[in-house]
């Protein structure tokens, strides 16, 4: 079984709760990150020198946040726990709900495969955020981890959530995040003994951060000739869910060249591998599992896959975003490796057609000239790709909750 500890989280303190923590930098525009660094005592001003300094000296600015984080400690304005997990819940103005447990997951156990992923990541991406952690020791935002549901640690987050939470607060989103720190000792080994029941946990969102994290613990071993596997740089901050908790969204393709076909010729040569009906302008959310939505030129498509290249057994061949991958980036349009290419952008979707209008806009904005829509996912192949350690494309998985940056945080030179 996978290792799962409480830690020292570090989060805002009481006056500050509700400004500090923010959504991830993502959701934002350059512009906006700019304006909100500006207000003081919020977790955007802290990584300022990260995220809109001028100067190109990357390790000062580095030790410059790491320096600010330590100020703020000392004046009080983050505070540290004592060793706790925390019950986290977000409810959302749709009435859905999700909830689980953070706490530290083992880099080890990424290592061995006790804590498996389903997609590959951008090694440029896990090398700078393994910097970052060379530099600054702490994790502001947990890799989401999933397991098959399990009723006993169910029945204990029901009982935890009868208390008052040191954490209620609604977002500028209107989710509501709730808190509830569990330090008791007799709860504690309760909860660590159920967790042990769980075989393994999944990746579900968090690959480069988990893998940077991978990173930056190799090289503080490298250095550290006491090693022992305890120290705080072999944990990353993490939170379980179970599948009951998760919601796995499409994430789709925009792509920026026909590779000199013209449309017609585009469409001829899709045949050879799909079934295409017009939806004309009508928007269409692929309906199941190998189909896939298509718009170019001003008109959608269904591209069904056939059926000959369907698999029959759990593969690669058995998920649409590698099939597309497969026929059309690599085949077709000649884009050998997606995940480095400048000529595909990522849409994210929410199970409904707003993603699919989403990539008519942009191309008819003329961001792109042909966008597929992907259906999504589904918890079962994903945890079938990662227990046969295969590897889907980058982004193929959008998944919810989306955890707040910040909210609590693990300082790894505690």
């Amino acid at each position: 079984m996978p290792v799962f500890k409480p830690f020292r989280g570090v989060r805002p303190h009481k006056d500050h709760e509700s400004t500090f923590p923010t959504h991830p930098l993502e959701n934002f525009s350059q512009a906006e990150i700019a304006e909100r660094a500006q207000v003081e005592k919020t977790y955007i001003n802290m990584i300022k020198p990260y995220v809109v300094s001028k100067s190109k000296d990357v390790d000062r600015n580095l030790r410059k946040i790491r320096s600010t984080f330590e100020e703020l400690m000392d004046e009080n304005t983050l505070v540290q726990d004592n060793s706790s997990y925390y019950l986290y819940e977000q409810s959302y103005p749709n009435k859905q709900v999700f909830r689980g447990l953070l706490g530290l997951a083992s880099i080890e156990d990424f290592k061995n495969g006790k804590i498996k992923r389903h997609e590959s990541t951008i090694p440029q991406k896990k090398e700078k955020l393994a910097h970052y952690l060379d530099k600054v020791h702490l994790q502001a935002e947990p890799v989401l981890l999933t397991y098959p549901s399990n009723s006993k640690v169910e029945l204990l987050m029901n009982h935890e959530q009868k208390n008052v939470p040191i954490f209620n607060h609604v977002d500028s989103k209107g989710i509501r995040h709730k808190i509830w720190r569990i330090d008791n000792r007799l709860k504690l080994q309760q909860f660590k003994e159920v967790i042990a029941q769980i075989e393994s946990f999944y990746i579900a969102d968090g690959h480069h951060r988990i893998g940077s994290t991978a990173l930056h613990a190799q090289r503080q071993q490298e250095k550290n000739k006491k090693h022992n596997g305890t120290e705080a740089y072999n944990f990353v901050y993490s939170f379980i869910v179970s599948n009951q908790s998760i919601k796995i969204h499409d994430y789709n393709r925009i792509v920026k060249t026909l590779n000199g076909y013209s449309p017609s010729d585009f469409l001829k040569a899709l045949e050879k591998y799909f079934l295409i009906h017009e939806k004309h302008e009508t928007p269409y959310f692929p309906s199941q599992k190998f189909h896939i939505s298509m718009y170019m030129d001003g008109k959608f498509y269904s591209l069904h896959v056939k059926h000959d290249l369907r698999s029959k057994e759990m593969s690669l061949d058995n998920l649409d975003h590698h099939l597309l991958d497969k026929y059309i980036i690599k085949d077709i349009l000649q884009i050998e490796n997606s995940d480095s290419s400048d000529q595909i952008d990522y849409v994210k979707g929410t199970s409904d057609l707003k993603g699919i209008n989403e990539i008519k806009e942009k191309i008819d904005a003329g961001e792109g000239v042909v966008g597929f829509g992907i259906y999504p996912v589904s918890f079962n192949d994903m945890i079938k790709i990662s227990d046969l350690k295969l590897g889907m494309p980058p982004k193929c998985t959008f998944i919810e909750p989306k955890l707040i940056s910040a909210l609590l945080m693990y300082d790894m030179k505690q």
